[in-house]
């Protein structure tokens, strides 16, 4: 088993800067998810570690080795990549054991690795058949096993689950994650989808435009998150986002949106009456607007009037699209609410939960 460390790591392809400065620390057995939108880096970042990139400065540790000249064959790693790359002509077996032959195991030992695999995968039962007869999920768990045989430090993960449909994505991300808890090993993940992020990582790491945003475990960057981008890149549907200002007035400190206002409630009123007079971007998630009859106990509320323009029935709650004075923003609200479209009805923003940012910035307030 071992850690991952990137210090001062940058990568270049001629005046194209892809990673700009990236240092974090991944400590050892700990399931680590890179996410970001398309083009920030996190693919290139992965394979740097696995010696598929060159580094242009800096360097990436395993454990306590520098392995930024080590071949990738002796680093210690094993990659699952968005396509299986599955031998078509060989069986899943062969498929699953092919690399240990190339490095000149026995076949007892060779057996007994495939063997295991297949067992933590449940796919034994596959193992004489050709990759043409599997299905997209089973096709993808013979990858995973390939690598699993090997019984790498650390396991490299690139967009695994890209190619599935929507239900074989959440039962494969089950299966990885229950793998990570039974093989006990350094896991680095990466996906553009924050709800694979949030369901399997130990802790998520932020990537923009080659820059880490912020790392930390998935409820943290979900109650406090850094700046703008990782606000509305956690969380689905997305974080609404409104320009204002902060204001006293009558006495209540009040965030200023033009069309509403929302009172700073008790708890925050420390927090952010020092920037009184202050341009900043308030951000409310759409769990925290509510039908103001389904309201939950104890929340500190703002109440706003708002007209539907869609709505949509996801069976244990709907969603709804409004617009208040040319702002819009949506709500994920309780499915027992009348609320229909066209309908002006009353919303409660849950203030206890608002989000503030430095317009300029972009960086919380605190």
């Amino acid at each position: 088993m071992a850690s991952v460390t990137y210090e001062h790591v940058k990568k270049s392809y001629g005046d194209v800067h892809v990673i700009k400065d990236l240092n974090f620390h991944v400590s050892d057995k700990e399931f680590l998810v890179l996410v970001g939108p398309s083009g920030c880096g996190k693919s290139t970042a992965l394979r740097m570690l696995a010696g598929l990139e060159d580094i242009t400065s800096g360097q990436i540790k395993i454990g306590d080795r520098v392995v930024n000249d080590v071949p990738p064959k002796d680093r210690d790693i094993a990659m699952v990549f968005q396509s299986y790359a599955l031998y078509p002509h060989m069986s899943v077996y062969e498929n699953m054991a092919f690399g240990l032959k190339l490095r000149k195991m026995s076949k007892t030992e060779i057996d007994q690795r495939v063997q295991k695999a297949a067992g933590l995968l449940g796919i034994g039962h596959l193992l004489d058949r050709k990759p043409k007869q599997l299905s997209g999920g089973q096709r993808q768990r013979v990858a995973v096993g390939r690598a699993i045989v090997r019984n790498p430090s650390v396991f490299l993960f690139d967009e695994p689950l890209s190619n599935l449909d929507a239900k074989l994505r959440v039962e494969t991300r089950a299966n990885i994650t229950r793998l990570h808890q039974d093989l006990g090993t350094t896991f680095i993940y990466v996906t553009h989808d924050q709800v694979e992020a949030m369901t399997m990582a130990t802790r998520i790491a932020v990537l923009k435009d080659g820059y880490l945003q912020q790392i930390d475990t998935p409820q943290t960057l979900y109650d406090h998150p850094a700046n703008v981008f990782v606000a509305g890149f956690i969380g689905s549907p997305s974080m609404n986002f409104f320009e204002g200002k902060l204001v006293n007035k009558d006495g209540k400190l009040m965030v200023d949106l033009g069309v509403f206002q929302l009172e700073v409630p008790a708890g925050k009123k420390d927090m952010y009456g020092k920037h009184v007079g202050k341009d900043v971007v308030c951000g409310i998630r759409p769990e925290d607007i509510n039908d103001p009859l389904y309201l939950p106990p104890a929340v500190a509320d703002s109440r706003v009037q708002g007209k539907i323009e869609v709505t949509e029935l996801m069976g244990n709650e709907i969603f709804l699209y409004l617009n208040s004075g040319g702002k819009q923003y949506v709500a994920r609200v309780d499915p027992r609410t009348k609320a229909a479209v066209g309908m002006d009805k009353e919303l409660s923003f849950n203030v206890d939960n608002m989000h503030l940012f430095d317009k300029v910035t972009e960086k919380r307030l605190e």
